[in-house]
């Protein structure tokens, strides 16, 4: 069977950074940071009172108020991105057939200020069960590829993909299976997270895993400085319109670039804690290149998960080092988490949307904040710090691994 080529025709983006795709790309190129007190709620009391929160965002000016009110926060975000996707595809959805369009979204946290929420009016209440009928609809998971699909009438393929902090990429891999065996025409694919609630901020700095550099939240996400001290948890979403080559082609699209190759993986290893040798890091970019029928050294460009954790950080060097050798000189590092801080299950959405612009204008973002470089660090590693870099990239490749050791690695390429 001859699998389908897989293109991107569209994308869209809400981020810490800015509110649309340009927007979005253009503020990470001048190294901007997102990273500012919380004001989502009082933080007064938490360890960590900072993090990447969307700025002048009012859902009301993209949807019915009606709606606001009946969808949580990560499916407001994902219906926003996906619109803007859609507008930047040209899709007409009178000229395709909406039996072949899927959705593949992805969250890790999905409807926590809603749980929140519901539960709180459920104590406050002396324990009467008087629970919101749109409580369930409002935070499963699957609620965003649901109300996606929703509005549009797409009737193809539609799921979300849980695997923590490795999500979108799973959600991204997924789609692309599916288009290269011919199972659809198109896949609206990424993904949502609008985590910065007290239970959520309050839970990861009970694992000690995110910054409590408090006195200057915008140079607190610093990947692989000697002083990092944890990431800096961040909301948005991001959504990419994959299309079977031919199908793009023929509607007249725009071509970014193309989706060649995934891979995942797991560590086996801990809950939380990466391996420390990058064992699974290491496999998902392995099976990545050999899914692209790539090598190493074709490589321009690595978008890193690089969150700005002591383990984590030198595990997925390790495994670049283990894999690249002495060519790791060679491949542009730049870890746009230093700005974006980490959307968890949206963070390999808005880095993908990353690479894919990164190819199409031959420049990578900067890594903002690193000042004094971890001694562990391989000498021959290239970050981009402090300016972005101008090259040109036909190949990229982006990372995200997740708690429970989850992994997972795809590789965008220039279109010919």
């Amino acid at each position: 069977m001859e699998l389908k080529r897989v293109v991107i025709t569209g994308l869209g983006a809400l981020t810490p950074i800015g509110n649309t795709k340009q927007a979005y790309w253009e503020n990470a190129l001048r190294g901007v940071s997102g990273a500012a007190p919380i004001t989502h709620f009082d933080a007064a009391k938490f360890k960590t009172q900072f993090a990447c929160e969307v700025k002048n965002f009012d859902p009301a000016d993209f949807l019915d108020r009606k709606e606001v009110r009946r969808i949580d926060p990560f499916c407001q975000y994902a219906l926003v991105a996906v619109d803007e996707a859609l507008r930047d595809g040209e899709v007409d959805f009178n000229k395709v057939n909406r039996d072949n369009i899927g959705v593949i979204w992805a969250s890790a946290m999905g409807g926590m200020s809603t749980i929140e929420e519901q539960i709180e009016e459920f104590v406050e209440g002396d324990h009467e069960p008087r629970f919101s009928p749109f409580y369930i609809p409002k935070m499963l998971l699957d609620a965003s590829s649901g109300l996606i699909a929703l509005r549009y009438g797409l009737r193809g393929v539609n799921y979300n993909t849980v695997s923590a902090c490795a999500s979108s990429n799973a959600a991204l891999i997924d789609a692309f299976y599916q288009l290269r065996l011919g199972k659809a025409d198109m896949i609206i694919s990424g993904g949502s997270e609008a985590a910065i609630t007290p239970s959520s901020v309050g839970g990861f700095s009970a694992a000690k895993a995110l910054s409590i550099h408090n006195e200057q939240p915008a140079l607190a996400s610093r990947p692989f400085d000697v002083a990092r001290d944890g990431f800096v948890i961040g909301e948005g979403a991001a959504a990419l319109l994959l299309e079977e080559y031919e199908h793009a082609v023929k509607r007249g699209a725009k071509i970014y670039a193309e989706l060649v190759g995934g891979g995942i993986s797991a560590d086996a290893y801990h809950i939380t804690a990466a391996h420390p040798e990058g064992v699974g890091a290491d496999l998902s970019m392995r099976r990545a290149l050999d899914d692209a029928h790539l090598t190493p050294a074709d490589v321009d460009y690595i978008n890193p998960h690089a969150t700005s954790t002591p383990v984590g950080d030198m595990s997925e060097i390790k495994a670049m080092a283990r894999l690249w050798g002495d060519d790791l000189s060679r491949v542009q590092i730049g870890a746009t988490k230093s700005m974006t801080g980490h959307l968890l299950g949206a963070a390999g959405a808005i880095e993908a949307v990353i690479c894919v612009m990164a190819i199409k204008h031959d420049l990578i973002p900067p890594t903002i904040n690193t000042h004094e470089l971890d001694p562990a660090l391989p000498p021959a590693v290239q970050l981009g710090l402090g300016e972005k870099v101008v090259r040109q990239v036909n190949v990229a490749m982006s990372n995200s691994f997740g708690f429970g050791g989850h992994n997972a690695t795809v590789i965008f390429k220039k279109v010919e």
